[in-house]
C-alpha cells in the first residue's frame, strides 16, 4: 500500500524555491492537468493553447509564469520555467511504496557479488561473478545481472532487465522493462561464402543520471565499451549499437537507431524515428528532427531534417515522380545554360 504525499502551499513553495501567491495553509494531495484538476490538488500551466483552462481550472494551485498570475483564478506558485518547476514537483508526488532491503528468497546471487545492506533484489533476480550493487539500488522481478557488473547507488532497474556481462551503470539510474543493455553488437566478417562472427569484447558504460526507456537494446563494444554519458535520457525501443558514444545530457526518442561507431555530442535531441549511419559523428547542441536519417557527418550546432513533408497521397505520389527525375532534369540545366 502507498502512503498519499500531502504538502502546505508555504511547503511547496520552500521545497521548490518558488513564490507564492495565494494562502500558505492550503492543503495539496496530488497533481492533475488545468481541466482536470479538483480542489486539493496543483496543476501546472506552460502552453498559452491551455490559456482558457486556465482561466477555468478547480485546482487549489497552478505552477505558472508571472505573466499570468494575475488572470488565475486560484492560488498561483510563481516560476521562471514552470515545466521545470512541474518536473520537480511531480516527483514529490510520485507514489512510493513502502520497501524492505534484502533480497527475495528465489533471487539467485553468486557466492562472489557485494550487495549493499539497502539493496532490494525482487522475486527470480539472477546475479553473476564479481557484480557490484551498491546503496539503494533496486532490481526488478526476474532481471538478469550478469559477471562484472557494477550498479551505482540509488539505480532503480524495473521487471525483466537484462545486463549482460560488463555493463556499468552509474548513480540514480533509471532503466525500465525489456530493457537489454550489453547485447553483443552486430559484428561479422565476409568471406566471400558466409559470414563469420566477430567476438564482441569490450562492455557498456552508462553515466550518472541516465534513464533508459522500455524496450530499448544496447550493445556492448567491440573492443572498447560502449559509453553513454551523464545525464542522457533515451526512450523506448531505441537502438544504439556497439562502439557508440552519446554525450551529456542528451535525448534520445523513441524508435530511433544509432548504428555502430558513430558518436553523438552533448545537449543534443534526436527525435522519434531517427537512423544514424555507421561512423557518423554530431557535434554538441544539435537538433535532428523525426524521421530524419544523418547520412554524414554534422560540425555546426542547429537544427537539421530530412525526407519529404506529408502531403495528400495523391500529390506525394507526383512529387515523387518529379523528385526521380532532378538529375535529367539538371543534366538538361546545364546544357541549356551551355549552349547560351
Amino acid at each position: 500500500m502507498t502512503t498519499v504525499s500531502a504538502y502546505s502551499l508555504r511547503e511547496l513553495a520552500q521545497q521548490l524555491d518558488l513564490e507564492l501567491i495565494g494562502d500558505p495553509a492550503a492543503i495539496v494531495t496530488g497533481i492533475a492537468t488545468l481541466e482536470k484538476a479538483i480542489p486539493g490538488q496543483l496543476s501546472f500551466f506552460h502552453n498559452p493553447l491551455y490559456h482558457s483552462q486556465l482561466l477555468t481550472t478547480h485546482a487549489s494551485a497552478v505552477i505558472l509564469s508571472r505573466e499570468y498570475a494575475a488572470v488565475c483564478p486560484v492560488a498561483c506558485l510563481v516560476a521562471t520555467n514552470p515545466y521545470l518547476a512541474y518536473a520537480k514537483a511531480s516527483i514529490l508526488f510520485s507514489p512510493v511504496p513502502p520497501e524492505r532491503a534484502g533480497s527475495h528468497a528465489s533471487a539467485q546471487v553468486h557466492a562472489t557479488t557485494r550487495i549493499a545492506n539497502t539493496a532490494i533484489l525482487e522475486a527470480n533476480v539472477v546475479v553473476g561473478v564479481n557484480t557490484f550493487i551498491g546503496e539503494n539500488v533496486r532490481v526488478g522481478a526476474n532481471s538478469v545481472i550478469g559477471s562484472g557488473c557494477y550498479l551505482a547507488d540509488d539505480t532503480k532497474l524495473y521487471p525483466n532487465v537484462t545486463f549482460y556481462d560488463d555493463v556499468k551503470i552509474g548513480k540514480r539510474g533509471i532503466v525500465h522493462s525489456g530493457s537489454v543493455i550489453g547485447s553483443d553488437g552486430f559484428g561479422f566478417a565476409f568471406d566471400g561464402t558466409r559470414y563469420h562472427k566477430i567476438a564482441q569484447l569490450g562492455g557498456v558504460t552508462l553515466g550518472d543520471d541516465v534513464e533508459i526507456g522500455a524496450g530499448t537494446s544496447i550493445d556492448r563494444g567491440a573492443l572498447d565499451d560502449t559509453v553513454v554519458e551523464d545525464g542522457v535520457k533515451i526512450d523506448n525501443q531505441v537502438q544504439i549499437a556497439h562502439n557508440v558514444r552519446v554525450g551529456a545530457n542528451t535525448v534520445v526518442c523513441g524508435c530511433s537507431a544509432i548504428a555502430g561507431s558513430s558518436t553523438i555530442g552533448k545537449n543534443c535531441i534526436i527525435a522519434g524515428g531517427v537512423g544514424v549511419i555507421n561512423h557518423v559523428t554530431i557535434c554538441d547542441g544539435v537538433t535532428v528532427t523525426a524521421m530524419s536519417l544523418v547520412n554524414q557527418s554534422i560540425t555546426k550546432p542547429g537544427v537539421y531534417s530530412s525526407g519529404t513533408g506529408l502531403s495528400e497521397s495523391a500529390s506525394w505520389k507526383k512529387n515523387i515522380v518529379r523528385f526521380r527525375q532532378l538529375d535529367e532534369l539538371w543534366k538538361r540545366l546545364l546544357r541549356l545554360e551551355k549552349s547560351k
